[in-house]
């Protein structure tokens, strides 16, 4: 026994033990030259790279995935400095060596980035940021630095100001148009001035989102995604003129989202995504028609409304060639350069990590006939301990087929692992990713309970084995469930997670306050509060929480520790030294050896609180 404890515990170590890519960032103003950005054992780090050369050395100071390229010459490093991961702070600029540092945002109280871009010719950056006053498009000028500007001002939702190739015009994805609800139109302005150009809004059909302009100079057209199907296809529009063409690939079902744009020879590259599988396509603009460039893995992992539209994604270089980031469940993210002739090189290796367990997917009927998607990855050679469930946060991102270090340590384990794209999820179109809104949860619970009966179907999902997880309004859901679905779950990892909307609400930042108060308003904050449901709990609770979380504060969680405790119940509160989205192997090790450990308990038949080191609460809750 102590032999089979000892190769799971190295078989751990040796699964957080490689650094590993998280994100590939381009240079906007030189698409030849990227940002490697690493998860390494204490923080992320980052390298230059130059586009089919190797890496350059690491950077000497720490770098967050949502970090870019500017400055004269490309030798700066911009990125939100927020005193170890609150999200709250002030835009910086910092030298490639390290020795130079610039506030570009002096005097400016501290906000929270909701886009980061710089213009094709180097010239400008633009911050997309919130503070207590509102959402503001800040212009920075990059070559050399100088003082910010206000472009645009709005209490509106909006976030992701994207520049014109000269910095001349500024785009945003902005609300004002329909105040509270987020489905977005597009407004230009000149940069200059802050006057308004055009607004692209296809309401009542579906929101449009900026992509990028046009890399040429001189051409001021605009690369967007719309729904006006329901489901996402690229568009161009030009503000001046107010021409669009629409790419409508009526041939295709699923959503059809723009990444890039090779706008010199009219060449546009997008994400296909059919029942949450993708395949990188190519669109030419002057036929309209498409053509596969490469399938298998993930090319693109979107998102709706966080500092990039993006956490990654494929894009041209500048001779048209394409530098596919690609990624697997058992595959780290990597990078392929495509050359227009079709050959395909391995520029960026995967990092040589234990090998992986492959994943399969299957389209499984909510309880209102809804297919909802269920990725399944089993151990190899036995039958499962157990089974655990992971619920991704947001709620407007998706679990895609790309490489995730838990759930392969949950399966080193002896465990199945499963996730389950909820309604709420992105690239199933607009009424997926809607289908969410004014529920009280009731959508996102049904599809938990459809993932699980499904797992039964497949001989797993035995409720005295069977654990959900979740980080943000994942650990949201992993705590609802636990009192709304109490007799399909042993116990929940809840990470960064909100149990008490009312508190939650009233303590976090402005970024994402306005849409919770939409989303959760006062009528609905007891049916959506896992608090609400504390004495139908009967399964163990373990929360993982960031001490400067400002997305979900401590307080969201409190209460529900307190009331869990108070009742006798089995909860366990863990507060790290970190914010919302930490990053480190060291950290996720600890975590996933903690999960683990209270999993066992349970199949031994242990509370989780039991031995814990110390009392989280007045109430008595323990820190594991």
């Amino acid at each position: 026994m102590t032999g089979t404890h000892d190769l799971q515990d190295e078989a751990l170590r040796a699964r957080f033990a490689v650094p590993h890519t998280l994100a590939v960032r381009p240079a906007q103003a030189d698409p030849d030259l990227a940002l490697v950005v690493e998860d390494q054992r204490a923080e992320s780090f980052a390298r230059l790279w130059r586009v089919g050369e190797a890496p350059g050395e690491e950077l000497p100071f720490p770098v967050a995935v949502g970090a870019i390229i500017a400055g004269e010459g490309n030798g700066w490093i911009v990125d939100l400095a927020d005193g170890g991961g609150s999200e709250v702070g002030s835009l910086v600029a910092t030298s490639l060596d390290g020795s130079r540092r610039v506030d570009l945002t002096p005097g400016r109280e501290p906000f929270v980035l909701r886009g980061l871009e710089a213009s094709a010719d180097g010239s400008l950056v633009l911050a997309s940021i919130v503070d207590e006053q509102g959402y503001h498009l800040l212009a920075i000028p990059a070559r050399p630095w100088g003082p910010a500007s206000v472009v645009h001002h709005t209490a509106a939702e909006a976030w992701y100001g994207q520049p014109s190739a000269d910095g001349r015009l500024a785009s945003m994805d902005t609300t004002d148009h329909n105040p509270g609800v987020r489905r977005a139109a597009v407004s230009v302005f000149e940069v200059a001035s802050g006057a308004p150009v055009a607004v692209l809004d296809d309401l009542p059909a579906g929101p449009v989102r900026a992509v990028r302009f046009s890399p040429e100079p001189g051409d001021e057209r605009l690369l967007v995604a719309t729904e006006r199907t329901g489901y996402v296809r690229p568009a161009i529009w030009d503000p001046l003129t107010g021409e669009r063409v629409d790419f409508e690939a009526s041939d295709l079902e699923g959503e059809v989202i723009p990444l890039d744009w090779h706008a010199a020879d009219g060449r546009i590259l997008a994400v296909h995504v059919l029942d949450g599988v993708q395949r990188l396509l190519e669109f030419d603009e002057r036929t309209r028609a498409h053509r596969v460039v490469r399938v298998g893995g993930s090319f693109a992992n979107p998102d709706v409304a966080d500092l990039h539209a993006f956490q990654w994604s494929s894009w041209y270089r500048r001779d048209g060639g394409v530098v596919a980031l690609r990624s697997a469940w058992d595959v780290p993210l990597h990078a392929e350069l495509i050359d227009r002739d079709g050959t395909v090189t391995v520029a960026l290796p995967p990092a040589a990590t234990p090998p992986g367990v492959p994943f399969t997917s299957r389209m499984v009927p909510s309880a209102d006939g809804v297919p909802v998607q269920v990725w399944l990855g089993l151990p190899s050679g036995r039958a499962p301990l157990g089974t655990v469930l992971e619920v991704h946060g947001g709620p407007n991102l998706v679990f895609l087929d790309e490489y995730n270090p838990s759930a392969q340590a949950w399966i080193d384990a002896g465990f199945a692992y499963a996730t389950v794209n909820y309604r709420g999820s992105v690239t199933f179109g607009q009424a997926f990713r809607e289908g969410f809104w004014g529920s009280g949860g009731d959508r996102e619970i049904d599809d938990i309970a459809a993932a699980v009966g499904w797992l039964r179907e497949q001989g797993l999902g035995d409720p005295a084995s069977t654990f959900i997880t979740g980080a943000s309004f994942g650990g949201h859901l992993t705590l609802l469930s636990l009192g709304r679905l109490p007799e399909l779950f042993a116990g929940g990892f809840a990470h960064v997670a909100v149990a008490d909307w009312e508190a939650a609400i009233a303590a976090m930042n402005p970024a994402v306050r306005g849409v919770w108060q939409t989303w959760v308003p006062p009528e609905a904050v007891a049916r959506y509060s896992a608090v609400s449901y504390v004495d139908r709990v009967r399964g163990s609770a373990w929360i993982n929480q960031g001490a400067l979380d400002t997305r979900t504060p401590v307080v969201g969680v409190q209460r529900f520790v307190d009331e869990i405790s108070a009742r006798g119940g089995d909860v366990v509160l863990r507060i790290f030294d970190g914010g919302h989205e930490p990053t480190g192997l060291e950290l996720l090790e600890s975590e996933q050896r903690i999960m683990i450990e209270l999993a066992h308990r349970t199949l031994d038949g242990r509370r989780w609180s039991d031995g814990a080191e110390r009392p989280a609460s007045a109430a008595g809750a323990s820190s594991i």
